[in-house]
């Protein structure tokens, strides 16, 4: 019974102290990877909001969502911080569709452009070290396939470009064509 009431508890203390602009800049400023860091102007530091509704209409609550201006000009970085006591296989996944949801939530406010969103997790759990990959391409079956998927671009049939000739070789897509 006391597991489960400390783990509200510590979720509770972690988010009161990262809401506090000064823990989050000392918090990214130790383990923001550098090169993502090296982009940011910690100064502007802004606390966003991390709830999101899903297309099912779902709540979905990251623990913690940070907003920081580029060093490079125009533009947003968002830090990503969740709290976790229990692992998680799908973590990095999980990770991802809160970054995903930031990005759609930043466009829904009128940018043209995606931000990048730095995912960071807390653990403090029993099981030690954390036990799954960090890598959100490691929560696939086929991780390798889905690496090479997802860094290059999608397949694009644009028939604009094709030639009748070539549209009529395709037999019964060319119908579609």
């Amino acid at each position: 019974m006391a597991k489960k009431e400390k783990r509200p508890h510590h979720d509770a203390l972690f988010k009161h102290f990262l809401t506090q602009p000064e823990t989050a800049r000392e918090f990214l400023s130790l383990y923001l990877p550098e090169e993502i860091q090296s982009l940011c102007d910690l100064a502007t530091l802004k606390l966003e909001p991390g709830s999101f509704v899903d297309r099912h209409l779902r709540q979905l609550h990251s623990d913690v969502l940070y907003s920081v201006e580029t060093v490079q000009g125009p533009g947003y970085i968002y830090c990503l911080i969740e709290h976790q006591s229990t692992p998680d296989p799908l973590m990095a996944w999980r990770l991802m569709y809160y970054a995903m949801s930031a990005m759609a939530a930043h466009l829904k406010k009128g940018h043209t452009e995606l931000p990048l969103v730095a995912p960071l997790l807390f653990y403090h759990g029993e099981v030690r070290p954390y036990p799954y990959s960090n890598r959100w391409l490691d929560c696939f079956t086929l991780p390798e396939q889905a690496a090479r998927l997802y860094r290059q671009a999608f397949p694009l049939v644009d028939v604009s470009v094709l030639s009748d000739e070539e549209i009529l070789t395709h037999k019964g897509v060319a119908l579609m064509e």
